[in-house]
């Protein structure tokens, strides 16, 4: 049955014409943008997670910038160190040459000022943008680390940051000023030893809960008092451990013994953590008191106190005396190995950043990788598609055409 009022052949022609401009049109998008999926709306749940990995690129891409920003930091740290080492073999050489009794000991003395002058220059230009990790003067705990951003840690409840704590090290040669009326308990002083030639006995045990800002003042050495010019601070600074301090301890109390010309060795208990011991190597028969250590053993922020530099008794080395020299020569191997151990952790620290930073990079390629395997278009799928549905669309519009027709054959039954 025809009819002049139902096309049925036509409304089939143009449905179909109709689903073939909309195929037209997502192809020419898809062409267009470059991606398949553009909007929630074309797949919400392939967006939603396209979005959440784009984020997270967002993320590591800040993050990358972060550890440029620690790699070069610790670079710049790195660096001073090892020129400070430097610095200071070039000084253990003239020591070793103020041992001789015929060289001029005031010009190498000069020479060891002008080096020391020198490692105090570098330790404290050694920063970046404001951060520098060769000095850490403190009293605040917690100020000898810095923290740097390494990543981002996607898990079911979020994103959590981790970090890369890279330990500041303490190379300046700032002198300790201490303060008997610091805030500070005061500690006792060394416990008394006696003994006679060879003899050993505790000067004293350095407690396990000293914080940042707590100093050592050594005053008095077998009962033979320092004038207060001459007299050698330690300070606790923040990540000093027991034994760090127990180690600085012994080097600045061998160094005023033999200033003193005492004949006495210090060196750290084997079995007890922190005390250290005294030999007396004088061949006297007589009793040896203790050294005279006073200290504070609690915060000293009050300004009564500076805190010293690890490498503060260089500004104690005078060598235009054979005893000067002598002490020089104990102690200038102990602030070497301090100054190569500083630089060995910043090198160990600048290594992982470096592979972090490797590492982050490619989790950023991976994670945009991902993401375009998600939502964006295959390029040559579309092109082919993109020619069959625009011969698609003139055969619909051919069939439309003919379909339209249809009603005009009508008219030939009415002739």
């Amino acid at each position: 049955m025809s009819s002049i009022l139902t096309n049925n052949s036509a409304m089939v022609a143009l449905q179909t014409l109709k689903s073939i401009n909309m195929n037209l049109g997502k192809v020419q998008s898809e062409i267009s943008t470059g991606k398949t999926i553009d909007s929630a709306k074309d797949n919400a749940a392939t967006w939603a997670i396209s979005k959440v990995m784009s984020s997270d690129v967002a993320g590591f891409e800040a993050i990358s910038d972060s550890l440029a920003l620690g790699q070069s930091t610790v670079g710049v740290a790195l660096n001073a160190a090892e020129s400070i080492t430097d610095l200071l073999t070039e000084i253990k050489g003239k020591v070793v040459n103020s041992q001789e009794e015929n060289v001029d000991r005031a010009k190498i003395q000069t020479d060891i000022e002008a080096l020391t002058a020198q490692i105090g220059s570098i330790s404290g230009a050694a920063q970046f943008n404001g951060l520098n990790l060769l000095s850490n003067d403190s009293y605040d705990a917690g100020t000898g680390t810095s923290s740097i951003l390494s990543s981002l840690d996607r898990n079911a409840t979020g994103v959590v940051s981790s970090n890369i704590d890279v330990a500041k090290q303490d190379l300046s040669t700032t002198a300790g000023v201490f303060s008997a009326a610091g805030t500070g308990t005061a500690a006792a002083a060394g416990t008394a030893f006696t003994g006679a030639d060879g003899a050993t006995g505790a000067v004293m045990t350095v407690g396990a809960n000293l914080v940042a800002g707590d100093m050592f003042n050594i005053e008095s050495i077998n009962g033979v008092a320092i004038a207060a010019a001459d007299q050698i601070a330690v300070s606790v600074v923040d990540g000093d451990t027991q034994a760090s301090i127990q180690a600085k301890m012994v080097t600045a109390l061998q160094f005023a013994a033999d200033r003193m010309e005492l004949d006495f060795t210090f060196e750290a208990n084997a079995t007890t953590a922190g005390q250290i011991d005294a030999t007396n190597n004088s061949g006297a028969a007589a009793a040896f008191a203790a050294a005279g250590v006073n200290g504070l053993t609690g915060a000293t922020d009050d300004g009564n106190t500076t805190i010293g530099g690890n490498l503060a008794l260089l500004n104690s080395f005078d060598v235009t005396t054979e005893a000067g020299a002598d002490a020089a020569l104990g102690a200038i191997e102990g602030l070497i190995q301090s100054s190569i151990d500083s630089a060995a952790s910043l090198g160990s620290n600048g290594r992982r950043i470096e592979t972090q930073a490797d590492f982050v990079s490619k989790m950023t390629d991976g994670l945009t990788s991902g993401i375009g395997a998600l939502v964006d278009a295959d390029m040559e799928a579309a092109s082919a598609k993109l020619q069959a549905l625009q011969t698609q669309q003139q055969l619909g519009v051919q069939a439309l055409s003919i379909a339209n027709q249809a009603p005009q054959t009508i008219l030939s039954l009415f002739r």
